[in-house]
Order: structure tokens, then sequence, then C-alpha cells
């Protein structure tokens, strides 16, 4: 409510006015005879014009603050008298109250916190300023926070704030960030990603300490939908487990072995090839790793077999990077490395559990210079086992096709031998067992005869090569079996890959410039570097939780907004249990580094948070309310 203040003066006038005013009123009808009616009320909405322009002004005002009186008095005759007529406490309370908002808050005061301890919303609006009141940083901040939470089309996102606090949080109407205000956000980041990202990330070294003494590289390929006839990014191409002929965009990222934390990324075409990408990674882990005070020999880039070839072999020696890799079966020399051994030679060294090696040297040349690496061939077992049982379906599937077409012989497009052999060979060619299986279609006598063998040669080979792969290393002081553990750590980095296309829907991305493209791909890893920080910080405190899991428990969380019938508002909790409250005052402790307390029960539990916690009120309002601060 609205007070209007007024000098003693204009006080005094006001109310001379209104004595006029009565005395007028009360004259007799004859005393206006000079003065028309129609002169003296000119206007429904000027009823005073007669008065002149500053009495006129005097007037409004004190019809306003009288018009402003009986309101008040009205609303407080009307309180009293519904109060009086209340039987209990309960019909006071509902009487007080004007209404009651339900909001999802969920895990936002932790998600909240750990963005603002990474400066997510001041380092963007650092490199794009804007003068209008919704600025970028906010709009990035709310497109993290739901690829964290609750991933939504951009013309969605406005429905999902309406459900949360984050609004009122940041001070701005829901209403602000339609998908025209996202939209223009991403054009924006798109000119500063690099910089972005890289403080974004000077924040994240700076509150934690992350080793980077091993790092993963690896490439995943992400399904496009939609047209985009002038991208550069979108195109057909190659990729492990995806259909070549869908459209897709190929990320590139380089992951720590601590946390699996991302640290670089790179998006390139769909039709580029994975080991394409690998020495302009190794020009740009080169950079990062002088930005943060690390010599390239101190650190091992681990990656699978689109990470090496002779070319390749050389370019890590001249990058005095350390590197870990498979090693595809590309060339004659290297082929005959994996085959050479015995099983009775696998026995001689055992790695783990299932998986046997023999050591070897693996000789690369390019260029007219040699270098010779050390190698491992190693044989899994359950690989075998896996490949045993497929190959075994798989051929059984061929020879059942064969002995269908065989059924179909002189039957329409079965009549003559070119036909059938087109059909033989369509199966052949499909089916994964084609290698091991021989075929001859022959005409004896007017008749086509289709018989088919397996092939022992092919079939010895196959089973000798199930289940081996080959190791390279240019570390010298690594074991054996320390080669295997960190080249089945490289799984982590895939773990990641799955996290960005089915927690955080990376994928389909709803935008279809490359510009925004690349500023979604940047807020897509800005979420996943929050989701890895907090679940390495929260393993780190004997929380044994995925980010996943952990937003799935503090999901029923809400609190319940009541604004009260003079304007004041409150918070409560609705629906929320101790060990939720106990769960993101945990978390909170993590991610500021403290050390842990003894975890005590309690509504709560007060006793959790660390003195000087560096968070303020202003800053994150949900983390005030969960716990009243």
């Amino acid at each position: 409510m609205t007070i209007l203040s007024f000098s003693p003066s204009r006080g005094i006038a006001s109310w001379l006015i209104w004595i006029i005013v009565l005395l007028v009123m009360l004259l007799p009808q004859g005393a206006f005879l000079k003065a028309p009616v129609t002169e003296i009320w000119q206007s429904a909405y000027d009823p005073v014009s007669w008065l002149g322009p500053s009495l006129r002004i005097r007037w409004y005002a004190a019809w306003r603050l009288v018009r402003q009186w009986i309101n008040q008095w009205e609303r407080w005759m009307i309180l009293a008298a519904r109060l009086w007529a209340c039987q209990n406490m309960a019909e006071v309370i509902q009487v007080l109250t004007r209404r009651q908002i339900v909001r999802y808050l969920g895990a936002l005061p932790v998600l909240v916190a750990l963005l603002n301890r990474l400066q997510v919303r001041k380092i963007i609006n650092h490199y794009c300023p804007t003068r209008s009141p919704v600025d970028h940083g906010a709009v990035a901040l709310v497109l993290v926070l739901n690829r964290l939470m609750a991933p939504r089309p951009l013309y969605k996102i406005v429905d999902w704030l309406a459900t949360t606090l984050i609004a009122e949080h940041l001070g701005i109407p829901k209403d602000k960030f339609n998908d025209d205000r996202l939209g223009r956000t991403l054009d924006v980041l798109a000119e500063h990603l690099p910089a972005i990202w890289s403080d974004i990330q000077q924040q994240a070294f700076l509150h934690y300490k992350i080793d980077l003494s091993i790092l993963f590289y690896d490439l995943t390929a992400l399904i496009m939908t939609g047209h985009y006839a002038q991208s550069k990014l979108v195109d057909y191409g190659f990729a492990h487990n995806t259909p070549i002929d869908d459209p897709k965009v190929k990320l590139g990222m380089v992951a720590s072995q601590d946390g699996s934390i991302p640290l670089l990324f790179q998006p390139w075409s769909g039709r580029t090839a994975d080991k394409a990408t690998v020495q302009a990674n190794m020009h740009n882990l080169r950079a990062f790793l002088q930005q943060q005070g690390w010599q390239a020999s101190q650190v091992m880039v681990v990656g699978d077999c689109a990470n090496l070839n002779s070319e390749l072999a050389f370019a890590y020696v001249d990058a005095n990077l350390r590197y870990l890799t498979g090693l595809a079966k590309l060339e004659k020399v290297h082929r005959e490395l994996v085959l050479k051994p015995d099983n009775r030679d696998f026995e001689r060294l055992p790695l783990a559990e299932g998986y046997w090696g023999v050591p070897c040297e693996v000789p690369f040349t390019h260029a007219g210079r040699t270098i010779t690496h050390r190698g491992l061939v190693v044989r899994s077992d359950p690989m075998r086992q896996v490949l045993h049982q497929e190959r075994q379906k798989n051929t059984r599937e061929l020879l059942l096709a064969l002995q269908q077409i065989q059924g179909k012989i002189g039957q329409k497009r079965y009549r003559t031998e070119k036909e059938v052999c087109r059909r033989v060979a369509t199966q052949v060619k499909r089916s994964p067992a084609g290698q091991l299986i021989g075929v001859q279609v022959a005409t004896t006598e007017g008749k086509i005869s289709l018989e088919w063998w397996i092939d022992a040669n092919a079939l010895q080979a196959a089973e000798r090569s199930e289940g081996r792969f080959l190791l390279v290393t240019n570390d010298f002081n690594l074991s054996y079996p320390e080669m295997l553990a960190l080249y089945r750590k490289k799984d982590a980095l895939e773990k990641r890959f799955e996290v960005c296309k089915q927690d955080l829907k990376v994928r389909p991305l709803h935008v279809h410039s490359d510009e925004r493209i690349q500023a979604m791909l940047l807020v897509n890893l800005i979420a996943l570097l929050a989701y890895s920080l907090l679940e390495r910080q929260a393993e780190q405190h004997g929380l044994c939780l995925t980010t996943q899991r952990i937003i799935e428990q503090l999901s029923t969380l809400q609190v319940q907004e009541i604004e009260a019938w003079d304007g004041s508002r409150a918070w409560s909790w609705h629906e929320s249990t101790p060990d939720q409250v106990l769960l993101l005052t945990t978390l909170l402790q993590a991610l500021y580094e403290k050390p842990r307390s003894p975890l005590h029960s309690g509504p709560l539990a007060r006793n959790l948070l660390p003195e000087g916690l560096p968070l303020q009120l202003d800053d994150v309002l949900m983390i005030h309310q969960v716990l009243s601060w």
C-alpha cells in the first residue's frame, strides 16, 4: 500500500478546500445563477475545473488520500467481521492468508550454489553486456538449470519456470524468458564461446584441485533432426553405433580421470573422421596445459583405436605427450602382432580377472622416419565369449537365409542363375558372418543348385583373433597391468557422453543455425561441468550418488509461499524429509571444500552448516529458505 505524504502547508490547504466544498453544498441553489451549471461541471473527468490548476492539484491529492483512508477502513472492517466469525485458530489463519503457492525446489539450492561458485552469470555478463533488464547471464543460468533438472525445448522453458523459484531468485519475471529472448542470448554467446568456457573452467580449477595427469579423449556423434541446408556442422558421415544416413554433429571432448571433469570440447562436422581431429586436439591441449601451469610431459592422453596410426605416433612424440591407446589392425605388421601369439603365450602374463597379455614392440614408419613403442596384445575372455556367441548367431541366421533362397529356386524372381546369385550375394554381404561361409550357385541340366559350406580356414582365423586387441604406449614406465587398467578407465568419458545424451538431452538440438548449435553445446557442457563437479565432490565426502540420483532424491522437495492479508510473505516447507535437508547441507559442505562434520538428525540440521559459508542471502534465496538461515 502506498501512502502519499504532504507538507504542512499543503495539508492545511487541502482541508480548507474540503471546508469550502461543504459550504458550497449547503448554499441555496440561487447562489449559482451567475455561473451556469454547464461552466461549473464542464467534464465528467474534471469536476472541479473552476478551481484553477493549483487548487485542482490539492483537490485531487486530498481526494485520493480520503479514498485510501476509506478503502483501508473498509478492508479493516471486512477483516474484523470475518475474524469475528472464526471459531478456531485454523479459520483465523485462513482468513489472514491471501494466497498460497507451492513452488518446486528440488536440487536448486545446490545447483544454484555451484553455478554461482563457478560465476557463470558474472562471466557471461562480462563478455556479453547488455542494457536490457534481462541480462544474458541470467538467461544462460536458466538454460543450464533447465538442462540439469528438466530439459525442455526453448519454447517450453517459460512453463517450467512458472513451477520453480528461479525467477524469484533472479528477480526477473518469468514471462521475460520467452524463446525469442533465449535465442538472442544463444546468438550472443556464440561470439565468445572459447573465452566464456575458459573462464568458467578456470573457476573450477580455482576452487577444486583437479588432477590433470591422466586425460581421456574421445568423440561422439549427435544425431540431428530437421533441415540444415546452410550448416557447415551438420552433415552425413560414419560414426560407431550411429546410422550413416542420419545427419549428425560430432563432439570431441577431453576429460580428466579425476572426476571425469570435461576440460576441452570441440564441435566437428559429421563428415569428419575421428583420426583427423587428434592433432588439433593435441594443439588445444598443449595450450590448455600451459595455461594451467602443467608441462605436456606430465600428462598422459588415453584414447581408443581411433587416436593412433603411424602418423599420429610421431605427432605424440613431437608434441612431447605421453599416450596410451588401442591400435586398429590396419597395417599388415600390426595385424601380425595380434595374430602371432598362441593361446599358451597369454597364460604367462595374467593382467586381471579374465584378461591375459603378451608384450610386444610396435614399429611405426611415416615420412621416412621409424620409431618403436611398447605394445601389449590383450586377450579378453569375456569379450571372446560374447563375440563367439554373436558369431554363432550370425552364422545361423545366414544359413537360414540361404536355405530359404534354396527353397524358392524356380519361383518368380528365382528362375535364373543370375537372379539367385544376386540374392545370395546380398545375404552374404549383409551378414557379419559372410566371410566364414562359402557359397556356390551352378546350373546342371537346366536345374539351378545352391550349395554352401563353412570355410574352415576363415573360421580358425576368426576364432584366433576373437577377443584380442593391441594396446600401445610411449611411456616405458607403465607396467602391463597398469596399461590395461588405464585403458579400461576411458569408459568414464563414454559415460559422460551418455549423461549428455540421456540426462541433459543434448539431442535433439531444437536450434537450426551453426551459431546456436555451438552456443547450445556450450550450455550443455556447462551443465555437464556442474554435473561432474557435484558428483566428484559428493563422492569425496562419502556420498556414493550420481548427480542424477541426487536430483531424483530431492525431486519431491517443495516450498510453500504464503502471502498474508497485509502483503507480507513467508516461506515454509511443503513435503520434505530430514534426509533431504541433511543431503542438501552435506552437499553444500562438499561444494565449499569444508571438512566433514558428524551427521546429526534434525528438522533443519543447522549444525551441519560450516561457519562463514560464503553465500549471500540475496544471491541464493532458495538456500536461505531451505536452511532457515
